[in-house]
């Protein structure tokens, strides 16, 4: 019997198989993430939780995502809590001539600027316009080749 995540990973894998939009999302995917988080850490907290430095917006997201990955693979969960963790990081360093959610949404549209030129070059759409948890399944597809390269299952 297949599990759900590898069925997910394949059928995220038939719309990215020219070398070029796969080269793409390498690169856009991972941006794409730290976006998304960076542009939920910028927005404000209520009062209870602004006294807790690490209680946002972004890690309260983060920790519903790790629960979906979790549900597909504890290990694809483990490598991409890893990624999170270094998002959080990135963020929390980030000291940019731009306040974080300008240079968020500035790297954000440029990032799906290439996904969709890759998608392009693909000739094929993107998977989410199928079905939205896609947009979960891309972090996990590039965390698998990762996997695959270091001989650790998933």
């Amino acid at each position: 019997m297949a599990r759900k995540i590898d069925a997910l990973l394949a059928e995220y894998g038939e719309s990215h198989q020219n070398p070029t939009n796969k080269l793409v999302h390498w690169v856009c995917v991972p941006v794409i993430f730290w976006t998304i988080v960076a542009l939920l850490w910028a927005i404000p907290v209520p009062e209870p939780m602004a006294s807790m430095p690490l209680l946002n917006w972004a890690t309260l997201a983060l920790g519903l995502a790790s629960l979906y990955y979790l549900a597909l693979s504890w290990r694809l969960a483990v490598g991409v809590a890893l990624y999170c963790l270094f998002c959080i990081w990135l963020i929390t360093i980030y000291a940019g001539p731009w306040p974080l959610w300008q240079f968020a949404v500035a790297l954000f549209v440029l990032a799906w600027i290439g996904q969709f030129w890759g998608h392009k070059v693909e000739g094929k759409k993107p998977s989410f316009f199928k079905d939205v948890q896609f947009l979960l399944i891309g972090p996990a597809w590039l965390i698998s080749f990762i996997y695959k390269r270091l001989g650790v299952a998933f």
